[in-house]
């Protein structure tokens, strides 16, 4: 998706289909598995079985991108900033909400509506739903496009230090909240104080970006592979050591975040220096799929839920073996992926062409703009 305040970068496009591609695979690992589908017991297929990595390389992403539009730009305004923001998330996100709310209209009571600000907390009517409980996300993305400008503005002035130590205060707040709830892991998957660093993360490394951009697409050659080993690397520790869902009240989560996001902000730095070209065919793929990640994301358990109904109809319950998965996979992908395509064109790419620029360069810092 092109940003009219920045040169458009493929790579973060190719970046954000990758994202969502992850966090679809790790749903359709958890519905065959409920269709009684083999699963796999090597922690190095961590990037699936704990494919809810992608939401971290979805939170760093931002920051990164918005990071770089701050250096490119010094001024932003806010009110056109934000507006944008709306027009971006807002109007698929309301319809998936409004999904959410019809489902559940017997149980629905009136202050329900404000968790269309928090559908990450409590008993939000799309986490009631597994078809639109990936609007969970939502919420953290719009707190931080809400205070990122002032972000921006602090970081420039005082440097990379001030992010890092935002990330040590959190860091705090993680083992201060680890000792009084129960169910931690819960807490640090979807909440401020578990994924708040992952912004920062992704900021510090646009600001990285920016210093030793040279020396990075000199290296990217090399630092491709590497970062990538070491997002896998990573995602197998998970797996091993503190898998989701399997360990509610776990020490290791107090830094999970912060080590998932390092290893993805590692990856974003390779491969945005990363100048060779891939074929033409997988970058038009890529592209496209980065482009209607945001409704590929929001709508692909919907899609998954209904392809496993109509399994069990089917009478493929407790039946299903890996041959299954050579045309169950690639059916429920692109069944999503032309799904999102349409909603991209009917609902989100109208609203895009409302978008207007909110910054401009000025050899004045961003507290300007604030």
């Amino acid at each position: 998706m092109k940003s009219l305040n920045i040169p458009y970068n493929p790579r973060i496009d190719q970046l954000r289909w990758l994202a969502a591609t992850m966090v679809f695979l790790f749903h359709f690992y958890l519905e065959w598995r409920g269709l009684g589908g083999p699963g796999v017991t090597s922690p190095w297929f961590g990037l699936i079985t704990e494919g809810h990595t992608g939401v971290g390389l979805f939170f760093t992403l931002s920051g990164f991108l918005f990071m770089q539009i701050a250096l490119h730009q010094t001024v932003i305004n806010y009110g056109d900033f934000m507006r944008n923001r709306f027009l971006r998330i807002f109007p698929l996100f309301l319809t998936v909400f409004l999904v959410a709310t019809s489902i559940g209209r017997d149980k629905f009571q009136p202050q329900d509506i404000f968790y269309v600000l928090t559908t990450n907390l409590g008993l939000a009517p799309t986490s009631l739903s597994v078809i639109t409980g990936a609007a969970w996300t939502i919420s953290l993305e719009f707190l931080f496009y809400a205070i990122f400008p002032f972000l921006a503005r602090f970081a420039m002035e005082r440097g990379v230090r001030y992010l890092l130590s935002l990330i040590l205060l959190l860091f705090f707040f993680k083992v201060a909240a680890f000792t009084v709830n129960e169910n931690s892991t819960h807490m640090y998957f979807s909440t401020f104080v578990g994924r708040f660093d992952q912004f920062l993360i992704g900021m510090i490394g646009a600001m990285l970006y920016q210093q030793k951009k040279a020396a990075l697409h000199r290296a990217a050659p090399w630092l491709v592979p590497v970062a990538l080993l070491l997002a896998l690397a990573n995602s197998a520790l998970q797996a091993k050591t503190a898998s989701f869902g399997q360990h509610p009240h776990s020490a290791f989560w107090i830094i999970w975040s912060t080590l998932e996001s390092t290893a993805w902000v590692a990856v974003i730095l390779a491969w945005v220096s990363f100048d060779k070209a891939l074929p033409a065919w997988l970058e038009r793929v890529m592209n496209h799929g980065g482009k209607i990640s945001f409704s590929f994301y929001l709508l692909h358990m919907a899609v998954l839920h209904v392809f496993a109904v109509g399994a069990r109809m089917a009478g493929y319950a407790g039946k299903v073996t890996w041959h299954d998965l050579l045309y169950m996979l690639p059916i429920a992908y692109g069944a999503t992926w032309a799904l999102s395509a349409l909603t991209y064109i009917v609902i989100e790419e109208p609203f895009l062409r409302m978008r207007r620029g909110y910054g401009k360069a000025k050899t004045v810092p961003l507290a300007s703009a604030a």
